[in-house]
């Protein structure tokens, strides 16, 4: 199940909002749950499915009160509660040899809060052997950040270990695409390297 499928079970179109998406699960969760409908099984594989694109959608979807820390207002509140304006900051003139940030170093935290926090639900899923979500998680952290190598290698590795799962289930076609992906997508890893053509070399065996 990629992102765009999680946003079509949820009836949401690509990018909504972080309520839209908890108001629409628990609309459609309510509706289809278990107890509500006993011997229907439909109603309950598509719970399932519901609960399954909701919490991957977590995953990748901040929560609006956590981006509006980079947008907060410039004003604060006193201790006699009045709202007095913030001092502004000192003028900082760039010279040729400081470059200007290209974001606000809150936005850069909430950045990583969120690249970590994908990190742990991409292991859990890996050590689920839950791959297409995994692949998924990680394509998506990869694309939002899109110049992060470190990124960048975890889609890699998760790409071959797919790869190397494909093969022991003898889906031969797809594992040779997966493996490929992962070169393609981290081509300067040679750890990474090595560990793809030892199962080339299976594929090799097999075939």
């Amino acid at each position: 199940m990629d992102l765009g499928d999680c946003y079509r079970l949820l009836g949401l179109r690509s990018g909504a909002s972080f309520a839209d998406i908890k108001t629409s699960y628990r609309r459609l969760a309510q509706q289809y749950h278990p107890d509500i409908n006993p011997d229907d099984k439909k109603a309950k594989d598509k719970f399932i499915a519901l609960t399954e694109a909701y919490k991957l959608l977590l995953t990748v979807v901040l929560p609006e009160e956590i981006t509006k820390e980079s947008s907060k207002s410039s004003t604060f509140e006193s201790d006699d509660g009045k709202v007095a304006p913030r001092e502004k900051a000192p003028a900082t003139t760039v010279t040729p040899q400081q470059e200007p940030t290209s974001k606000p170093p809150n936005l850069l935290e909430i950045e990583q809060r969120l690249k970590w926090k994908t990190y742990e639900q991409l292991q859990r899923f890996l050590q689920e052997r839950r791959f297409p979500q995994a692949i998924a998680l990680a394509e998506a952290l990869a694309e939002r950040l899109s110049k992060d190598a470190e990124v960048r290698q975890w889609l890699a590795v998760a790409y071959q270990i797919w790869g190397r799962a494909l093969i022991t289930e003898n889906q031969l076609l797809k594992a040779r695409i997966y493996l490929k992906k992962a070169l393609k997508t981290d081509p300067h890893n040679k750890a990474l390297w090595y560990e793809v053509q030892r199962d080339f070399q299976r594929l090799e065996q097999i075939i």
